[in-house]
């Protein structure tokens, strides 16, 4: 029977509290200030804590971080309340905050939350959540932990890494670490999506409401009910959209396209994006209201190249998996090896991927990085490639030069392209649709130089 410690100066609330929490199953213990909860944390280690934020002889913030109580689940609660005190409570691990007067339905939900979590919670070990986080790195022990931290709140989470990183994995882990991991993990790119659709796939739409609804169709909130939605590309996604989605994360409730009929989503939010979400912010991709509300409890992927010793770990790891598919027992030669780890892989994970694949393709039984190793990755780089932009010329024209001049030296992989130029795939396409070259690329415009 989990044990719930309850910090607050008003005897009131503690009492009424204790009762709700004794129904839910907890075994309970009161203090009135940090002075009677320290020989209340003397006496029992409590399994979850209700703290008040301020209390007479301290600040409760305060004193629950001088504590060594990290196994603890800590539910803040407070008549004074901000924003940033919120996003400071759950920053610093706290599973949720509840504002006085205390909801009931709330705390009743919030309880058994924590119940069914500590109940399920594997012993250290039986359950890896990052199996496929491959990687021991400094950069990469610290992600984990900082996951570990966050997965069994309710805080909103913002990815923000280079394209290739591994966001959807880092993802996946938040939710699999969470209570939620017995529901439905559905990741959504919104940079894949037709503008004219993503509302509909997101919130869903009643037979009837635009042509071609021929039947009720149930979006991703209504499909991930109870569990993780990950909405990657978040800064592809238009203002009005992030409108609807902002007051989605702030009501808990949304509308189907073509109904008024609201509808509770019991979803918890995990966003990525590739680009600087501040920049996004400052260049008008991403409200700025919106960013802050889900940058709760903000999570930075790191590069491969800043990953000491990871890059051959993950390199064994794909060929060991390519391997085991085919029941071969090829492997890499020491120049491959020296040449990997030499490499700065600005495609990341997904790039060293493609590698090992395309390597494990050509090789006979010794991959040995003698057939022009890296020279899709060197193209892809951009590497010894120049245009010339003069100056004054139209900012659209520079683009539309870049762009068409990237294509090309991508032998035309829009998907490499897209990559190098740090955009996302549709937002290629419409360019090249812009440019009338959706399907050829401009010879002139690529064979020039820049400088």
């Amino acid at each position: 029977m989990p044990h719930l410690l309850i910090t607050d100066d008003d005897a009131a609330i503690r009492e009424l509290i204790a009762q709700i929490a004794g129904d839910e199953g907890y075994t309970v213990a009161q203090a009135g200030d940090i002075r009677q909860a320290r020989i209340q944390i003397e006496r029992q280690k409590p399994d979850v804590v209700l703290l008040d934020m301020q209390l007479p002889d301290g600040d409760g913030m305060e004193f629950w971080n001088s504590q060594a109580l990290s196994d603890s689940q800590v539910v803040f609660i407070t008549a004074h309340s901000s924003v940033d005190s919120a996003i400071q409570a759950l920053r610093c691990g706290a599973v949720d905050y509840l504002l006085k007067p205390v909801s009931l339905r709330r705390l009743q939900g919030v309880l058994r939350e924590i119940k069914s979590l500590l109940q399920e919670q594997p012993l250290p070990g039986a359950t890896d959540w990052f199996a496929k986080m491959i990687g021991h790195s400094r950069p990469m022990q610290l992600l984990c932990a900082h996951i570990e931290k966050v997965a069994p709140t309710r805080a909103t989470v913002l990815l923000v890494g280079e394209s290739g990183t591994g966001k959807e994995l880092a993802a996946e882990a938040i939710h699999l670490a969470s209570p939620r991991h017995e529901k439905p993990f559905m990741p959504v790119n919104c940079g894949a999506i037709s503008p004219n659709l993503i509302e509909s796939e997101l919130f869903g739409h009643e037979k009837g409401s635009f042509t071609g609804a021929d039947r009720l169709h149930k979006g991703y909130f209504e499909r991930a009910s109870g569990g993780t939605l990950f909405l990657d590309e978040i800064t592809e996604m238009s203002m009005e959209l992030q409108v609807r989605l902002l007051r989605v994360l702030e009501t808990g409730r949304f509308m189907r396209v073509g109904t008024h009929e609201e509808i509770a989503a019991d979803v918890r939010v995990v966003a990525a994006t590739n680009r600087n979400p501040e920049q996004a912010v400052a260049n008008g991709t991403l409200r700025e209201d919106l960013y802050h509300r889900l940058s709760v409890f903000p999570l930075e992927l790191p590069p491969l190249r800043e990953r000491e010793g990871d890059i051959l770990e993950l390199a064994n790891h794909f060929l060991v998996q390519l391997n085991e598919e085919g029941k071969t027992h090829k492997r890499f030669a020491p120049e491959a090896l020296a040449a990997m780890e030499s490499y700065s892989w600005p495609g990341n994970i997904r790039e060293l991927r493609n590698y090992v694949y395309r390597s494990y393709i050509l090789a006979d039984t010794l991959i040995k990085g003698d057939f022009n190793t890296f020279e899709l990755e060197s193209h892809s780089a951009g590497w010894g490639s120049e245009i010339l932009v003069p100056v004054g010329v139209p900012l659209a024209d520079a683009n539309k030069q870049l762009i068409l001049a990237t294509l090309k030296q991508c032998g035309g992989v829009k998907k490499a392209a897209a990559e190098m130029l740090g955009i996302s795939l549709k937002t290629l396409y419409n360019r090249l649709e812009e440019y009338g070259a959706a399907t050829d690329v401009d010879e002139h415009s690529s064979s020039s130089s820049f400088r």
